[in-house]
């Protein structure tokens, strides 16, 4: 490789000097420089071998350097053997057999290489063995090669010594013996090859032969004609996205398309479904939203099922689709895969090959199942699903209702918190349907008799009873008469008390007015029980048969034996 060749590369620095890089990081000595020569071993030793160089003093080897790895000795008295000689003027010689052995196998690189045309660049990938100020030292089948830190194109927080790298032979020292690295040079003709074969690609418009590299979980990277790009896992089949390494293996051949080209960052997308018949082109002609189709189911996960149209279509069924139970956690507590099923079609976007089904449009929704059924005041058995803060949710036959704390219990005070628990059984009366908006309402405390239903048996209009005060209300004064049972006094009917002498828990009598049971109402008067008592009096009077006791006299005895 000649001196124009060299200059033809594009590298930082054309003048760097190369040569005295290299003399620096293998610390040759400064005034005598290395030679390759031959020695002749005339003594060894357990820890030396002393070679004659041809000089007045004898070098010296390390015992080591004559060793195989096994420790046994390569040479023997008398042998000749190739070393490189060190030495400055005056000085004991220093000699290395390895260091000949080396640049030994770099003579011979260079004697074959040195008639490379311009046409033919080198290239090797080594191992990058140290580091020094300078650059680094690269070796490949014992052949060492230096690589300039300005030519090595390595990012600052790269730690490339021990790691392998792949660089161009820009200089060849035949009389130096030194073989110079450019990863620079390497990584620019790596981007001129892609750009090049980018562009003939994208002049191809028929399906390419590529061969699969490497396969991820998110797709596959191929070549095709000297260009990689990436196959994305959405753009293998028309049935949808599928894993790559089910269907291929590294260095299989498969036909794709260029479908993008990102000039920015240089990167190709491929696909492997474009050279197919897009079977997407037949769904629009025949399918339309509401049609009913018979698929197969293909795939299944927790949020739904893959089905399989049979014409490598696949649609989508969410969970939310597969039935009207809203407990339902997997697809697989209703289907099977391989089953064959009837579906609707609720959504079809092919431009965006989007097909989306459901399965329990095709069936009765349970309200209806359950209208047709029950009616008002009808008596079920459900399961508590859930309780809030203001009841509690019944499920009888799929659809679920509120038990609103209000009809829980007779009892103002329980909750149906303080009474029941998720999973628990309960008989309920349905007490509303409203089939508009789909909703139940129950209740629990209707199927037993209410306080006042029981306190009605036992009293009448007319009865006088006592209670006491529990509220004091604008229109009027609630007194409780026992547990669950409040009566009402109007304002008009409390004379001759007055509703702001009255204190919370204080004792009165009153007569019944009016009872509605039914309706969870009782009216009481102390108005007309002093009236009543007059009459009392009245009813004594003319009785008596003490005709000198006057009216006066006779109401006084009254009030006082009140």
């Amino acid at each position: 490789m000649n001196q124009e060749a060299l200059k033809s590369i594009d590298i930082d620095d054309e003048t760097e000097d190369f040569a005295t890089l290299l003399e620096e990081s293998l610390k040759a000595d400064e005034a005598g420089g290395e030679q390759l020569s031959q020695g002749v071993i005339i003594q060894i030793t357990d820890d030396g071998v002393m070679v004659d160089v041809g000089m007045k003093q004898e070098g010296r080897l390390d015992i080591s350097e004559i060793k195989d790895d096994e420790g046994n000795l390569l040479f023997k008295v008398g042998d000749t053997l190739p070393v490189v000689l060190s030495s400055k003027q005056g000085e004991k010689p220093r000699i290395s057999h390895k260091k000949a052995i080396k640049k030994q196998k770099v003579a011979d690189f260079i004697a074959a290489n040195k008639d490379r045309s311009e046409d033919e660049p080198l290239d090797i990938t080594g191992t990058i063995v140290r580091k020094n100020a300078g650059g680094y030292l690269v070796e490949m089948d014992g052949v060492e090669f230096f690589m300039p830190v300005s030519l090595a194109a390595f990012k600052p927080d790269m730690k490339p010594v021990g790691k392998p790298v792949t660089a161009r032979v820009i200089k060849m020292d035949e009389k130096g013996g030194t073989l110079v690295l450019s990863r620079r040079a390497w990584l620019n003709a790596q981007r001129k090859q892609r750009r090049e074969a980018v562009k003939q690609l994208m002049d191809v418009e028929g399906p390419i032969d590529a061969t699969v590299r490497r396969i991820k979980s998110y797709g596959m990277f191929v070549e095709a004609m000297g260009a990689e790009g990436l196959v994305h896992y959405t753009e293998i089949s028309y049935k949808g996205p599928v894993n790559p390494a089910s269907l291929y293996k590294e260095g299989d051949v498969v036909p794709v398309k260029v479908i993008e080209h990102d000039k920015e960052r240089n990167r190709i997308s491929f696909s492997i479904k474009a050279t197919q018949f897009n079977p997407w082109d037949e769904i629009e002609e025949q399918l339309e939203v509401g049609d009913t189709i018979k698929v197969t189911v293909a795939n299944m996960e927790n949020y739904g099922a893959f089905v399989d149209l049979g014409n490598d279509v696949e649609g989508f069924l969410h969970i939310s689709e597969v039935s009207w139970d809203k407990d339902l956690k997997h697809p697989g507590e209703v289907l099977e895969l391989g089953q064959e099923v009837e579906v609707e079609v609720i959504e079809l976007d092919v431009p965006k090959q989007r097909l989306r089904v459901s399965l329990k449009k095709l069936q009765p929704k349970p309200f209806e199942q359950f209208v047709r059924k029950y009616r008002v005041g009808d008596v079920v058995t459900g399961k508590i699903t859930s309780i809030k803060e203001f009841g509690a949710f019944v499920k009888v036959d799929s659809v679920e209702g509120l038990l609103h704390n209000e009809d829980t219990s007779w009892n103002r005070s329980e909750s149906a918190k303080d009474l029941f628990k998720a999973g628990d059984e309960v008989e309920v009366q349905i007490i509303r349907i409203d089939e508009e908006s789909s909703r139940l309402s129950f209740s629990k405390k209707a199927l037993s008799e209410s306080p006042m239903e029981a306190y009605a048996k036992n009293h009448k209009s007319g009865d006088i009873v006592k209670g006491t005060v529990r509220d004091v209300k604008e229109f009027g004064v609630f007194v409780n008469l026992q547990e669950g049972v409040d009566a009402l006094i109007r304002h008009e009917d409390l004379a001759p008390l007055n509703a702001e002498e009255l204190q919370s828990g204080q004792e009165i009598e009153a007569t019944i007015v009016a009872m509605e049971p039914k309706r969870g109402r009782i009216r009481l008067s102390i108005r007309r029980l002093e009236k009543q008592k007059e009459r009392d009096v009245l009813k004594q009077i003319n009785e008596t048969e003490d005709d000198r006791m006057t009216l006066g006299d006779a109401i006084k005895g009254s009030l006082k034996s009140s």
